[in-house]
């Protein structure tokens, strides 16, 4: 899906960015600085009215396809909460030069970080991986650190990616709606590393949302940046309600198989986890 004209203004993807930021925050999924945020753009906008501050730099591999293209980033050690306050100081606009090697950086005088986020390489692998595929002109991808999730990741059953998504989606007719590729799983990678960037990528083709075992997890939207936190939170809740079953001694049933598919051929939804 690629968004069509007139294309929405600079402002209204600070302003999107921020209040997704802000809502990782309250599911509690961004503690600390925890947590990032990045989007492209392929049609031309302006920065320089908002980041006046220009520097070139390198990127973290070749984009040569996205030439032209823009990239709104949050900056390392930046507080996702604190990107709706004041956008230009928690955020990088990256333009990219003829070839994909290189990059113009557009920052605020009030910028707030040294660098982009660290884990900007699996960012731009996926916003490449996708455009590539699909010829999007938009992209947007959330990493998060949600509580539930990310503990039953520390469980060696829900690495599993059947047995996760059987006991995740079996919670909520919504689960099932917004999620019906399920959930991917990425085995535990260091994080910015090069392992988790290919893993990513890899789950990503299959599924709008990937869990990064002990880690968090990422989400992708081709349509907004608070579609793709959506995700994480609809994840989240899926997990909370597992936790609770948990605790709970596992008393509750949660949807049957056959629920869920009735649900499935009502909505004409195509799944093939249950």
């Amino acid at each position: 899906m690629s968004i069509d004209a007139p294309f929405p203004e600079f402002e209204e993807f600070l302003v999107a960015i921020g209040e997704a930021g802000w809502r990782l925050s309250e599911i509690e999924a961004s503690e600390g600085a925890a947590g990032n945020i990045s989007v492209f753009i392929g049609w031309a906008l302006d920065p320089r009215r908002r980041f006046p501050v220009e520097e070139a730099i390198d990127l973290p591999q070749a984009v040569p396809e996205l030439a032209g293209g823009i990239f709104l980033v949050s900056g390392s050690g930046r507080r996702l909460r604190e990107i709706k306050a004041d956008p230009a100081a928690n955020l990088g606009c990256v333009v990219v030069d003829q070839g994909g090697r290189t990059a113009r950086l557009f920052t605020s005088p009030r910028k707030l970080f040294a660098r982009l986020t660290s884990e900007f390489n699996s960012h731009l692998a996926v916003h490449h991986d996708q455009v590539v595929r699909t010829r999007t002109n938009f992209h947007a991808v959330v990493h998060a650190q949600p509580l539930h999730l990310t503990y039953l990741s520390h469980l060696p059953a829900y690495r599993d990616e059947t047995y996760l998504n059987r006991h995740l989606l079996r919670w909520q007719p919504e689960a099932i709606v917004n999620l019906p590729e399920g959930l991917g799983v990425v085995p535990f990678r260091v994080p910015g590393s090069r392992e988790l960037m290919d893993g990513t990528v890899e789950s990503l083709r299959s599924h709008r949302v990937v869990v990064w075992a002990k880690h968090g997890m990422m989400a992708r939207s081709d349509q907004s940046v608070k579609r793709a936190t959506d995700r994480i939170e609809y994840a989240e809740t899926a997990a909370h309600y597992e936790y609770l079953n948990l605790v709970n001694h596992e008393q509750a049933e949660g949807l049957a198989a056959e629920e869920v598919k009735a649900i499935c051929v009502a909505l004409g939804i195509q799944q093939s986890i249950f």
